[in-house]
């Protein structure tokens, strides 16, 4: 169908004028946020990649997107594509939940069930040891003393 906005006269953009249907492009590869008390979701466009271009991993509470695909010809010459997406967690998400989804029309769906508990974070000290100095260097010290 035709929606009432494509009919509509050109936009400007940036002096020029185009077609409302190239203003649906330019919103292409973006990202949505939908956080509620029961669910964090992510909705990322990667229409340009294949599924198996694409890598989903989570880091702590960190959430990482990836996607790259090698040089490939289309009809203007070669071209490659890569990014790298992180999105940060809600400290009640437990990363090890999270589920992808890719639709038809290359629009990736990340879904993590929030379970209302926060994790307190964890403060891990490292204490820190001094090296000795190596037995090897010692001994060359004490001989260039007793040279001089």
């Amino acid at each position: 169908g035709v929606f009432p906005c494509e009919i509509l006269a050109p936009a400007l953009y940036h002096g020029y004028y185009i077609r409302p249907r190239i203003n649906k492009q330019l919103d292409r590869g973006t990202s949505e946020i939908s956080l509620n008390e029961h669910k964090f979701q992510v909705f990322l466009d990667v229409c340009h990649f294949l599924p198996d271009e694409i890598t989903v991993r989570t880091i702590d509470n960190l959430l990482e997107v990836m996607g790259q695909h090698p040089q490939k010809a289309d009809r203007h010459g070669f071209i490659s594509r890569e990014f790298t997406r992180t999105y940060i967690l809600p400290l009640d998400v437990d990363p090890l939940l999270v589920r992808a989804t890719l639709s038809h029309d290359g629009i990736l769906s990340i879904v993590a069930p929030r379970t209302g508990k926060e994790v307190k974070a964890r403060v891990n000290e490292v204490k820190i040891t001094q090296q000795e100095q190596p037995v090897g260097k010692e001994e060359q010290s004490e001989e260039g003393k007793g040279k001089e």
